[in-house]
């Protein structure tokens, strides 16, 4: 009966102890609250916007804690307080408290000026040469709702044209002339998927053709001469109305030593009021050695184009016995380097 009544108060020794370790580790955060109660600018878990920042500092080298080190007997584990040993624990950190308050939004957000970053230094930005380019979509098929987006294309063809349209090139500079025949290259293998299918669009035959003849003119290869040739006769194909495409062609042949093949869509551009096609004309007169028809024409056309500049500088090279009427001081131009 003894044992049982020994075992029994083992039990409930046991059975207290660990009540008693229960307790002690569930009183622990709650004294801990208590003596942090007077600190106000911890945030709580309903104010979760502000955030805390902490300037810690040491306040003391050594710190100490007590904890249990004897262990409780059977027979007075229900009284006996347990005893303190100290053990020394890193420095516990203290100092000023601030809370990090936002700062107001702009309608592109927060201003980083402003505020808590008084030391951080401030991008400055400048734009220079600002420009824009012209949203440009064209038909890829003949009959289809597939659009191709040609801005960039356009906008490089306008630009280089009064150079690169005619034989000879003429560009303000050696680098000038290089990055448009390397842009050519560039833009003439981008568009050519486009323009080899048999339904495509005359919008992307003509620009294939253009690109194809200033590489022709820019020297090239003969490659460039025979896809421009093919890619502006299927255009004429598509549109025979279409002045511009019967100027191409002609303008092309002509000035490729081919005169009776190209005066005939040369005529029929002029025929749709194509002016450009009269000065092809006057070249085909002065390299077929017709160089009184040529100047005739000329002057035709400087009276019927009072503005334009360009018709009183041919005249001048034709009275000076020269034989190509696009070779004139060219226009400065700017282009980029192909990327």
């Amino acid at each position: 009966m003894s044992q049982l009544t020994t075992k029994t108060y083992k039990n409930q020794a046991v059975t207290l102890t660990a009540i008693a370790a229960c307790m002690m580790m569930i009183g622990a955060p709650a004294s801990a609250a208590e003596n942090n109660g007077n600190n106000a600018s911890a945030p709580s878990a309903i104010d979760s916007s502000k955030r805390v920042i902490r300037l810690a500092q040491p306040t003391t080298a050594n710190a100490t804690v007590n904890v249990n080190t004897a262990p409780l007997s059977p027979q007075n584990s229900i009284n006996q307080l347990p005893r303190a040993a100290a053990i020394p624990v890193p420095a516990e950190m203290a100092g000023t408290t601030r809370v990090f308050e936002r700062t107001p939004t702009s309608a592109t957000g927060i201003d980083l000026r402003s505020g808590q970053l008084s030391n951080i230094p401030t991008p400055q930005v400048q734009l220079s040469d600002i420009s824009f380019v012209k949203t440009v979509l064209i038909p890829q098929q003949i009959s289809g709702i597939d659009k191709l987006d040609v801005s960039l294309l356009d906008d490089f063809i306008e630009d280089v044209s009064p150079n690169a349209r005619h034989y000879p090139p003429n560009f303000p500079n050696r680098s000038q002339r290089h990055y448009t025949r390397e842009k050519i290259k560039v833009l003439a293998d981008w568009i050519e998927p486009y323009a080899d299918k048999p339904d495509a669009s005359y919008d992307v035959l003509i620009r294939a053709a253009k690109l194809n003849g200033m590489g022709r003119n820019l020297d090239l290869g003969t490659d460039y001469a025979i896809r421009g040739g093919r890619y502006v006769d299927r255009a004429i194909k598509v549109q025979p109305e279409s002045g511009e495409a019967n100027f191409l062609y002609g303008m092309m042949l002509s000035e490729g030593g081919g005169f009776k093949e190209g005066q005939k869509y040369l005529d029929r551009a002029v025929a749709l009021n194509y002016t450009e096609a009269e000065q092809s004309l006057a070249q085909s007169d002065l390299l077929s050695d017709r160089r009184s028809q040529a100047l005739d024409r000329l002057r035709r056309l400087e009276q019927q184009m009072p503005n334009d500049p360009i018709i009183p500088q041919q005249i001048k090279l034709v009275e000076d016995g020269k034989f190509y009427i696009w070779d004139i001081p060219a226009p400065d131009i700017n282009v980029k380097p192909a990327g």
